[in-house]
C-alpha cells in the first residue's frame, strides 16, 4: 500500500490522504499495545500464546510476565484531521518473523519505533533497517511502570541516533502519546521532504 492521495473519488467527494506507517521494535516493547490505543477500529491482531517450544527462540528476560507474540502483524487505522488517515502496521518484533518485514515496509511513509530501556538493544535491528533502507523514523522510548526512567539524549546517545531522528517518551497504553508520536513522524517526514506540515487534529 503506497502513500499516495487522491483529490476525488468517483463521485466527487474528497479523498484524505493514507499514509502507511509502521509500529516497530524489539519484543515486548509495546507495539501491539499502541496499535490498539490509538486505533479508531478494533485492530487485526495476530498474537498467539508464547509456547514450552519458543523457550530456546524468544528471550523474554526483562518481559518475563509476556505470555502472547506477534506472529504476522497488527493493523489499525487512526484519523489525524480530515485530510489525513493513518493505516498502522505493527511489526513482529522477533528474529524469527523478520522476513516479513520487506512486505509491510513497502510503501509505508515512515516508522515508530518503540524503545523499552530495559532491553534497549532489542531496539538496534529496527533502527538499523530503516537506516539502511533511507526510512524516516521516530523513537518512542515506552515509560514502562517500575523501569527506570532515561532523558530522550541518554537514549539518542545509547542508540547512537542521527541529530535530526525525534525521540520522544510515551506510554503506549495512552492514545493521545501514541497520537503525538505519528505526529511527530508525520512532521519529520514533512520536514525531510520540504513540504508543508500538515495541521494535527485538537
Amino acid at each position: 500500500m503506497d502513500s499516495v492521495r487522491s483529490d476525488t473519488d468517483p463521485a466527487g467527494r474528497r479523498v484524505p490522504l493514507a499514509l502507511k506507517i509502521l509500529v516497530a521494535g524489539g519484543f515486548g516493547a509495546g507495539k501491539t499495545t499502541m496499535v490498539g490505543a490509538v486505533s479508531e477500529i478494533r485492530p487485526l491482531q495476530t498474537e498467539e500464546v508464547l509456547t514450552a517450544a519458543s523457550v530456546d527462540t524468544d528471550d523474554i528476560s526483562g518481559v518475563e510476565a509476556k505470555s502472547t507474540t506477534t506472529v504476522a502483524m497488527d493493523f489499525g487505522r487512526i484519523t489525524i484531521n480530515d485530510e489525513v488517515l493513518v493505516y498502522l502496521f505493527g511489526t513482529p518484533g522477533q528474529d524469527r518473523f523478520w522476513f516479513l518485514w520487506d512486505e509491510l515496509a513497502y510503501g509505508a511513509l515512515g516508522a515508530v519505533v518503540l524503545a523499552d530501556t530495559r532491553r534497549l538493544a532489542d531496539c538496534f535491528p529496527s533502527v538499523d533497517y530503516f537506516e539502511r533502507r533511507g526510512t524516516p523514523f521516530v523513537v518512542g522510548v515506552n515509560c514502562f511502570d517500575g523501569a527506570q526512567r532515561y532523558s530522550p539524549e541518554s537514549v539518542r546517545a545509547a542508540l547512537d541516533l542521527d541529530p535530526d531522528v525525534p525521540v520522544l517518551l510515551c506510554d503506549a497504553r495512552e492514545r493521545e502519546s501514541g497520537k503525538q508520536l505519528l505526529i511527530a513522524l508525520v512532521e519529520h517526514v514533512a520536514q525531510r521532504r520540504g513540504d508543508p506540515v500538515p495541521a494535527a487534529a485538537p
